[in-house]
């Protein structure tokens, strides 16, 4: 305990980010907007493509929520393919 006590007093004091699995950071988006269309799969592709930052945990990828939401209020233009909506 106190060795962590000083690692958050040290000079590296900066917050440790929200890392989730796929389906928790799925699970969380569903808990901000429970209408999301954002599934599982979708969050998966985007950190397999390295749309967003991720950490391969095992056989899981940890995501980094703050950075999904982060990207889902600001896609780039270049992930838009121009299409129509159906």
């Amino acid at each position: 305990m106190t060795e962590i006590r000083n690692f958050n007093q040290s000079k590296y004091n900066r917050p440790l980010p929200r890392m989730r699995t796929v389906h928790e950071a799925a699970e969380e988006l569903r808990k901000m907007d429970a209408n999301t269309a954002v599934t599982e799969y979708h969050i998966r592709q985007l950190a397999i493509n390295n749309i967003i930052p991720r950490v391969k945990a095992g056989k899981k990828y940890l995501i980094n929520l703050d950075a999904l939401i982060e990207y889902l209020s600001k896609p780039s233009a270049s992930e838009f393919d121009g299409g129509t909506v159906r």
